[in-house]
């Protein structure tokens, strides 16, 4: 997904380098928009989760549903990978020419 909305943003990002911005800002930009999506990802999930363990616990023997633990766990193996994989797709917009990606329009 990030890789597709930083495809479609091209025209974008050679403007911004046209007019001054270096490649850290470049990839920034496509970051902060891939860290948006997991966040609100996070943000619908651990609550479902935790409803679904509510519904689960009396198949969970001995466990607590409501493990913070887990959870947080859960977050970061979860939400670090989603995070480094936004990387590449933004290191790739930084790297096209802005006179490229203004003509491929």
């Amino acid at each position: 997904m990030t890789a597709y909305n930083a495809g479609r943003r091209i025209n974008e990002v050679g403007v911004r380098m046209a007019l001054g911005a270096n490649r850290g800002h470049v990839v920034w930009l496509v970051v902060r928009g891939a860290f948006a999506l997991i966040v609100f990802g996070l943000l619908i999930g651990l609550p479902l989760a935790f409803v679904a363990g509510r519904f689960l616990a009396s198949q969970l023997y001995g466990l607590n549903p409501y493990n913070p633990v887990v959870a947080l766990a859960a977050v970061l193996a979860l939400g670090l990978p989603a995070l480094v994989a936004s990387f590449v797709p933004a290191v790739r917009a930084s790297l096209i020419s802005p006179m490229d990606a203004l003509r491929t329009d």
